[in-house]
């Protein structure tokens, strides 16, 4: 069973100190109030994560650290009379329950404020009181009030909330303005009748409805403040661009238009959709074999993807285990990727030397087992002796090697931190001998030297992950788009790359909650950053189909069936539109990009996928027009085609040597 208390000690660690937050009183109250006591059955597990969950009638919890940021923002203090509109679940009135003297908490939804009330008189916080009526009226027989906190955004601020708010008080309530972006504001009141007014940053929250917000504001929306229009599903399909038949050769020619740029990125909103790994392929080829791209890098451990990339310049194979073993093994080892490389080996056949050879490289961080082996082997070959040293240093990582996610527990109790200090060593050494070892094998020496760096982010990042949060999010998609780098200098500074990775991976994470409330980055916005307009950023979506996932990290790969999308989705909204297969380029469709720019539910499927819980484990809140440079739309998908089927044969043993 998980440990909720400390759950909740971590959560503020990760998700709200390390945020900004520094209100002692708020940060008390955050580890004090049990949020799983807040939220729908069986949505516990998901109490402490910093997301949104849903609380019934179409609303949400909002995620703790936008409670704590709003809480510190108002200034709340012992012995305040605080008014929050928009109780939901009671949550965040528990929250001001442990801060203020008194708190009014108003609710239009009477289910939703009858069980708050329950839930608040459960845990003895008596000094709250919660009501149901129309929050944009406040609670004019109680005011004024210290502070006022509403939890949904209006076009306006309603004055009846502006009148109850004391001289000297504040008031943070997110607003929405003419284009559809929400800002939270405070607001002060100065005197009787002046009020000063301070911008705190972008927010998604359910729209405020009631007497004082003009008419026309939706009550439907959950997850956003802005519902369909009937007029997107036309405006996309004026603008879409009809895709071929995946085998037809026109497919990549559509993407020509990309080719002048330095680094395409080519996303894919599941991990195991066979026509995402099929146009991604069918792109690629033609940015290759046309346009002269140098390599593709892809969402894959580096020492697996190295006996790919071996094996498609022509080299001989390393003595390693066949690549992919670990899970989630169908991302890599199925007949779609099979397919790929068999083309790319062919296509590299017919050029000179494995110098003018389109490479495949992985980006990814987490089999630190075998980029330890592969550091160890290639200095076996070439320096003994900074072998035999290389291996006292690993040492101390060995134990963990089978599960690192445990390392990250040894470190809070043990002096396993001199670990740290040993692969920056062996790295810093590795790099010294560039020159000597470049001579020898240059081919090899970029892959061990990888592979140092690998250890040593691996080693941060196993560390890390045990607390959670973003930082460790962010030093993984660091250390891809670093290795991106690498490799780009290692071609030389004309390369050109293909990527191959998740949405979230590579759609700028700035114009996502994942960027803009969670401060997460990623390898899109780090390339957009880095190269600017010499990047393109490739999505891809479906509305419904199968796909192979598991229901937990290490599971059994099962074919699943991808739920129709939500009503209050973009993908949805590409449903609508019809037409099965096609592509919308943004750049080349300014009013529709800026039709679909305010943020509203993307949906995100990974190796594990959950229907029955679909809504919160799989959709965010993102701006799809400003993510993306262009989305490539296949209205019903299917699952890819791991080894070890009926249709795979008996390729897994030998893959990808026997393809």
């Amino acid at each position: 069973m998980l440990d909720y208390a400390h759950a909740r000690k971590m959560m503020v660690l990760n998700h709200i100190t390390k945020r900004g937050v520094e209100d002692v009183s708020v940060l008390a109250a955050m580890e004090e109030v049990p949020r799983e006591r807040f939220v729908e059955p069986g949505m516990e597990e998901f109490a402490y994560d910093d997301t949104p969950l849903p609380i019934g009638s179409g609303q949400t919890i909002s995620q703790p650290f936008v409670v704590a940021m709003m809480i510190e923002a108002a200034g709340v203090k012992p012995g305040d009379k605080v008014l929050e509109v928009g109780a939901g679940s009671g949550y965040a009135a528990a929250v001001l329950s442990r801060i203020a003297g008194s708190v009014y908490a108003i609710e239009r939804h009477a289910r939703l404020a009858e069980r708050a009330r329950a839930r608040l008189a459960g845990l003895g916080y008596d000094n709250v009181r919660v009501r149901t009526g129309d929050g944009t009226a406040g609670w004019a027989e109680e005011a004024p009030f210290d502070a006022i906190i509403v939890s949904a955004a209006g076009t306006t601020v309603p004055q009846a909330l502006r009148d109850q708010l004391d001289i000297g008080g504040c008031m943070v309530i997110p607003v929405e303005d003419a284009a559809q972006h929400q800002q939270l504001m405070r607001i002060t009141r100065t005197s009787a009748t002046a009020f000063e007014d301070v911008y705190l940053g972008s927010v998604a929250f359910v729209p405020l409805v009631g007497g004082q917000e003009p008419a026309g504001n939706d009550t439907a929306a959950a997850f956003h403040h802005h519902a369909p229009s009937a007029t997107l599903p036309q405006m996309i399909a004026r603008a879409a661009e009809k895709l071929p038949e995946l085998g037809d050769e026109a497919f990549g020619r559509l993407f020509d238009r990309f080719a002048d740029r330095r680094i395409v990125l080519l996303g894919e909103a599941s991990h195991g959709t066979s026509e995402f790994y099929r146009a991604r392929a069918a792109i690629t080829r033609r940015l290759v074999e046309e346009h002269g791209f140098d390599f593709v890098a892809v969402e894959a451990d580096w020492p697996d993807a190295a006996a790919i990339g071996r094996h498609v310049k022509g080299l001989p194979p390393r003595p390693d285990a066949p690549p992919f073993q670990r899970f989630p093994a169908w991302m890599w080892r199925n007949t779609q990727v099979s397919a790929f490389v068999r083309w790319l080996h062919g296509h590299n056949a017919k050029r000179e030397g494995p110098a003018h050879r389109a490479g495949f490289y992985g980006l990814d961080i987490y089999n630190m087992s075998a980029s330890i082996e592969a550091v160890l082997t290639y200095l076996d070959r070439i320096d003994r002796e900074a072998a035999a040293a290389a291996r006292e240093r690993y040492g101390c990582l060995t134990p963990w090697q089978r599960e690192p996610s445990t390392y990250g527990r040894a470190m809070l109790t043990s002096g396993y931190r001199k670990c740290e200090e040993a692969v920056i060593a062996q790295c810093r050494d590795l790099l010294a001998k560039e020159l000597e070892y470049a001579a020898h094998d240059g081919e090899g020496y970029l892959d061990a030297v990888q592979n140092a760096r690998l250890v040593k982010a691996a080693e941060e990042y196993y560390r890390i992950m045990y607390y959670g949060g973003a930082e460790a999010w962010n030093l993984r998609d660091r250390h891809m788009f670093e290795t991106l780098e690498h490799v780009l200098e290692a071609h030389g500074p004309q390369a050109r790359a293909v990527v191959w990775a998740h949405n979230s991976h590579i759609g700028d994470a700035r114009h996502t909650e994942m960027g803009q409330i969670r401060s997460e980055l990623n390898v899109g916005q780090l390339c957009r950053e880095r190269f600017g307009d010499d990047v393109a950023l490739i999505g891809f979506g479906t509305h419904e189909g199968t796909v192979a996932a598991a229901d937990d990290w290490g599971g059994p790969m099962r074919v699943k069936t991808v739920r129709p999308s939500h009503e209050e989705s973009y993908e949805t909204l590409f449903h609508a539109a019809g037409g099965g297969r096609f592509l919308v380029d943004f750049a080349r469709q300014g009013q529709l990009a800026d039709a679909l720019a305010p943020m509203r539910l993307e949906r995100f499927i990974g190796v594990i996928y959950r229907p029955e819980t679909e809504v919160e484990s799989h959709y965010a809140l993102a701006s799809l027009s400003r993510q993306f440079d262009a989305f490539v739309w296949f209205d019903r998908t299917s699952a890819v085609t791991p080894f070890g089927t009926s249709q795979a044969g008996g390729v897994p043993d030998t893959f990808p040597f026997g393809v």
